[in-house]
């Protein structure tokens, strides 16, 4: 029998959660002493935000300006793009003060078709690192890399001059173990595979003399439910509803300032509260449908409306552009300790040299001993045909 050493519990620790109970809800509770139910999700990765330009703005983005990214963001946006062409690599160490080798990459295309329709593609890869495996008696048995990654294609299509809407389509696949193994239940380990769907809209309205509005919409992960075990048991993809506003002022020829607010909401079932025997006591039934279970989270919280509220994450953020070139970017993230209590302050600058784009994004965690503190950002983009981006930022 194969196992992990010593510094891959954490590892372990993942791939046993597709096979806890389903009696099992993750609560517990907070510093303060109140209660926690935070919303179980399996690939995770899908919703960690992967450019450095969001990175730096509290991971708001649903209503920026277009770019390639908005593969990630809102592929509805893609069809305000002002090049013919753009690609864009991005990487992230994460988690890097606990391992050191766990990694996000993303790679993101976009073609302009014509002036109304745009297709874009992307590659997201979440890399855990290298896992030493031994046998029972301590032999090396070589090293398992467990991974997970998702390859989406869009088509984003304009309707006037200020509407756009858009469709994805994603394959994702989740290995994170080498090796099968059946648990006490007679349950076995295996790659996890769905395939999913994004909807997206994207409206600008400009203003004044030199000021744009822009809203945005995305719901994205609406997908086939994931299994890591030969039973056929299945769990949610993390589906999420995103929207956003943004306004941008040109003040004068080389200042530009960009406000932007992001909501995100899981569409996901809140766990129920049990007692002992498994039996509801409040909430409702989450093992239902992924339709079912989309229109069930807007008012399943065991907490009421209240509850409901805090489900919610909120994601403010400031861009400011100087002569088109150089741009400095701020932003908070904020999620409630009851379902996640992750916040934290981001900051980044992008630099901008012919048809090239660098962006750079550090966050600051406001909470100590907090797993992101300090995690980095670096995104490489370039942009080909057409006009340059930048001067509609």
């Amino acid at each position: 029998m194969k196992f992990f050493t010593f510094r891959s519990i954490a590892y372990t620790a993942l791939l046993l959660l597709p096979l806890v109970s389903a009696a099992q809800t993750p609560t517990g509770t907070t510093p303060n002493g109140s209660t926690t139910n935070a919303i179980p999700i399996q690939v995770p990765f899908l919703n960690i935000a992967p450019d450095s330009r969001s990175g730096a703005m509290g991971e708001a983005g649903v209503a920026l300006s277009p770019s390639v990214n908005a593969n990630f963001w809102n592929p509805s946006a893609l069809a305000f793009l002002e090049s013919n062409d753009a690609v864009s690599l991005s990487y992230s160490p994460w988690l890097r003060h606990l391992v050191p080798d766990i990694s996000l990459s993303y790679l993101s295309y976009a073609h302009k078709i014509d002036d109304r329709n745009t297709i874009g593609a992307s590659l997201r890869y979440f890399n855990y690192g290298s896992i030493q495996l031994t046998d029972d008696n301590i032999n090396d048995q070589g090293t398992y890399t467990p991974n997970e990654f998702s390859l989406d294609a869009s088509f984003a299509r304009k309707f006037g001059d200020n509407f756009s809407l858009g469709l994805t389509m994603r394959y994702i696949h989740s290995s994170i173990s080498s090796v099968s193994f059946a648990t006490g239940s007679g349950q076995v380990s295996k790659p996890g595979n769905a395939l999913a769907a994004d909807v997206s809209m994207y409206y600008k309205a400009p203003y004044g003399d030199n000021s744009l509005f822009t809203f945005g919409g995305h719901i994205s992960n609406i997908g086939t439910k994931i299994s890591y075990s030969d039973n056929g048991t299945k769990y949610f993809l993390p589906a999420n509803l995103k929207l956003g506003v943004a306004n941008t002022w040109n003040p004068d020829e080389n200042n530009q300032f960009t406000l932007t607010f992001d909501v995100n909401k899981l569409l996901v079932p809140t766990p129920p509260l049990r007692d002992a025997d498994g039996n509801i006591i409040k909430g409702k039934n989450d093992n239902v449908s992924v339709p079912a279970g989309i229109f069930q989270s807007f008012g399943d919280a065991p907490g009421g409306f209240s509850e409901e509220l805090k489900e919610l994450s909120f994601s403010p953020g400031v861009e400011y552009w100087y002569n088109q070139q150089f741009a400095l970017r701020a932003g908070y993230f904020y999620e409630n300790p009851n379902k996640g209590d992750r916040h934290y302050l981001t900051l980044g600058f992008g630099v901008k040299y012919d048809i090239f784009d660098f962006d750079f994004s550090y966050l600051a965690a406001s909470q100590q001993n907090s797993a992101l503190a300090n995690t980095l950002r670096f995104s490489l983009s370039a942009s080909f045909g057409g006009t340059s981006n930048v001067n509609k930022r």
